[in-house]
């Protein structure tokens, strides 16, 4: 444990205490945080914070560390010293998230969204000045081909001669047969930047009433003669549904857990009423974007919005394919509960909002 500094002074007492236990739990293992580190895959200076108390892990990690232990000692950790462990990791998370971490997180999202549409902005304003570039060419290509049709029809007669006059009309043909792809091409990528760009906008429109919910939470809107939506979650590990459930438990909305994502599609054809889907990635037989993807094929539900929440960090690659299959948040563990039950409460403002529009018209 050389490597490791002494714990903090300023730390909060809910996080000393984790460290404290997480250090026990490592100091048996009697190995280098370097060493530890390499086995698992990780990084030594992440390690090192998790067990310094700056950062909490994620439980998943904390799981590793049990098993390892009790691999080395020869013996399974006893329930009662993983139930201990799990007490203190769920107040060193209550203790970590506070409203103030959980807008900070949300106008990170916001600033990240609002760079997304800057930069779709741009990039359209480009192809729709080459799009308009092409255009005009092509413009004039069809005059001057139109002027050269219209002198053979003119004057039958000398057709060989004003072949060999302009030789190059077969070229112009080609010239613009080939600005037209491009054409068709620069139009179908400006549509697509369009469509990034509107998305964008939407999640910006959706992080700042999120940050809104925070700053002066409001109450749900409610109906005339009709029950809370419910909140669909989708996760194969159960630790990651308890955690979960446990957030989102003071909503006062229905919590309809599932294990995966065939579970999933079962729970949405019996009922329509979800307000938001929360989705875990990885998973096994059918990951979270397959399962996203055929939600979204489906006429009842493609509309439910689904918060993608995974372990697998932070890669803005792992977050566009979540964009891409439909979508409307992604967010990594471990995840700050303040910014989760905003989220789910937008959304559950919006369903709401739209069961009364529907309603009031009908």
């Amino acid at each position: 444990m050389g490597e490791l500094r002494p714990l903090g002074n300023d730390l909060p007492e809910a996080a000393r205490a984790l460290a404290q236990a997480l250090r026990e739990l490592f100091e048996g293992l009697d190995i280098s945080v370097r060493r530890y580190a390499a086995r698992r895959q990780w990084d030594p200076g992440t390690l090192s914070r998790y067990l310094n108390g700056n950062r909490i892990p994620p439980w998943k990690a904390v799981q590793e560390l049990l098993a390892d232990l009790g691999e080395h000692r020869g013996a399974v950790v006893t329930p009662d010293a993983v139930e201990m462990v799990r007490e203190l990791y769920r107040a060193a998370v209550d203790c970590g998230s506070s409203q103030h971490h959980a807008m900070e997180v949300i106008e990170e999202q916001l600033a990240d969204a609002d760079r997304r549409s800057r930069r779709s902005s741009v990039q359209g304003d480009v192809l729709g000045d080459a799009l308009l570039e092409r255009t005009n060419r092509i413009h004039d290509l069809e005059v001057r081909l139109s002027q050269l049709e219209a002198d053979w029809k003119a004057e039958r007669g000398r057709a060989d001669e004003l072949a060999a006059a302009h030789p190059n009309a077969s070229q112009l043909l080609e010239e613009r047969d080939l600005l037209q792809q491009q054409v068709t091409r620069l139009g179908a990528e400006l549509q697509s930047m369009r469509d990034e760009r509107a998305a964008a906008e939407e999640r910006c429109r959706l992080l700042e009433r999120q940050l809104e919910t925070l700053e002066s939470p409001r109450a749900l809107p409610t109906a005339p003669d009709t029950v809370m939506p419910k909140i669909l979650i989708v996760d194969d590990q159960p630790d990651n549904l308890l955690a979960i459930t446990a957030v989102l438990g003071t909503l006062d909305q229905e919590l309809v857990t599932v294990s995966s994502g065939r579970e999933a599609l079962k729970a949405l054809l019996v009922n329509d009423d979800f307000a938001v889907i929360i989705m875990d990635v990885q998973m096994p037989e059918m990951d979270g974007y397959e399962t996203a993807a055929q939600i979204k094929r489906r006429h009842r539900n493609r509309d439910v919005p689904i918060i993608f929440l995974t372990a697998m960090g932070a890669d803005p690659v792992h977050a566009n394919q979540g964009y891409l299959v439909g979508g409307v948040d992604y967010i990594t563990k471990p995840f700050d509960p303040w910014a989760l039950r905003a989220k789910v409460a937008v959304f559950t403002q919006i369903h709401m909002e739209r069961k009364m529009t529907r309603i009031t018209h009908s």
